[in-house]
This record gives C-alpha cells, structure tokens and sequence, in this order.
C-alpha cells in the first residue's frame, strides 16, 4: 500500500516563505515542480557556459522541473493546494536528463529520453487533483524538461548531456519578480515513498 506524501515544510511556511513573501491581496504565481539539487544545477550551468547560447539562461538556483503550472492564485487557495499535495502517492525514482531540444518559441531545455513512469504518475497525478478542486491548467501534453534558456538557439555540435538525480520529493513554487528577473522559492515539500 502506497503512503501519502509528507510534508517537509510545515504550512506555516506559506506565509512568510522564510520571510520573502509579502502578505497581500495580491495573487501568488504558483507552481508545482522538482527542484534541481544544487550540486547537479552547478553542472549544468557549467555544462551550459560552455555552449557561449545567446538568449537568457536561467539562474542556477531556478532550474527545475515543472510538474504543474497552477497560475495565478489568492492566498485563500494555499490550504486547499497543501491538503491536495499531502494526498499525492507517488514512489522516488531517478530522473535522468540526456537530451537538448529546442522548441519554436526559442526554449533551449534539458530532456529525458525515457521519462520515468514514476514522474509521468506524479505529474498525471497531480494534475487530475489540482482540476478537480477547481485548478484550470493547460490542455496540453505533458513532456517534463529542465530551461536551459528563453530567446535562444540551437548550439550547432554539442555532445549529449548526461545529468540525473534522485527525486524523493516534490515543491509548491511561487514567483517572485526581483530587478534582475524573479527568484523561485519552494513554500512547501512532500517527501516520496516507496511502496512496503
């Protein structure tokens, strides 16, 4: 029997965010995701460095994966997102990243080959909760991937990437804008477990 995810954070994090997250009637930019270990991100972005992309590379501390987009939303919707995350039963698994695609609008990201089915049910999971309480999302396929880069193109003769980590937990993300762009800061974590 699979046991619910655990929070790692508790909810009263929502609120101050370790004291970045103003308390206003202003709605929050939320998402769900994986963050990137730091070590593994340090990787990447030396990976990357070494690739001279035009366009804007996102910050190490920013990279992840996203697992659901959630939007614009009031503060009086955090409790119902950490209830519906805390109900989420999912396994740990290894997320290996081995290709670099670009898509159209010029996103350079980091792809795996073989997306675990563990984080497929994560995402699928997830996403089917958050539109039964009421959470519109995006009609769309879900293919998960790490930016790299907005504005940017294609590098011409780059070996293949080869970076993983284990996953054993998930994040509730807000935005926040700061002068140089914005910051990600997890409000909340739930560990994954494996099945007894």
């Amino acid at each position: 029997v699979q046991r619910p995810c655990a929070a790692t954070v508790s909810p009263a994090a929502f609120r101050l965010a370790g004291g970045c997250l103003p308390l206003s009637a202003q709605p929050m930019r939320l998402f769900f995701a994986l963050a990137c270990p730091p070590p593994v991100a340090e990787q990447i972005v030396e990976w990357r460095s070494a690739l001279a992309l035009d366009g804007s590379p996102v910050s190490a501390a920013n990279l992840h994966v996203t697992l659901a987009f959630v939007g614009q939303q009031a503060e009086q919707r955090l409790a119902t997102l950490l209830d519906l995350a805390a109900s989420i039963e999912a396994q740990p698994f290894t997320l290996q990243l081995d290709q670099l695609c670009l898509w159209p609008e010029g996103l350079l990201h980091l792809a795996a080959s073989h997306p675990p089915t563990a984080l497929l049910k994560l995402a699928s999971d997830l996403q089917h909760k958050l539109r039964s309480s009421g959470f519109e999302l995006e009609q769309r396929e879900y293919l998960p991937h790490l930016t790299l880069a907005r504005h940017s193109r294609q590098p011409a003769k780059v070996a293949p990437p080869a970076f993983a980590w284990n996953v054993n937990q998930f994040s509730l993300f807000v935005s926040l804008p700061e002068p140089a762009g914005v910051r990600y800061t997890a409000l909340a974590s739930w560990r994954l477990h494996r099945a007894p």
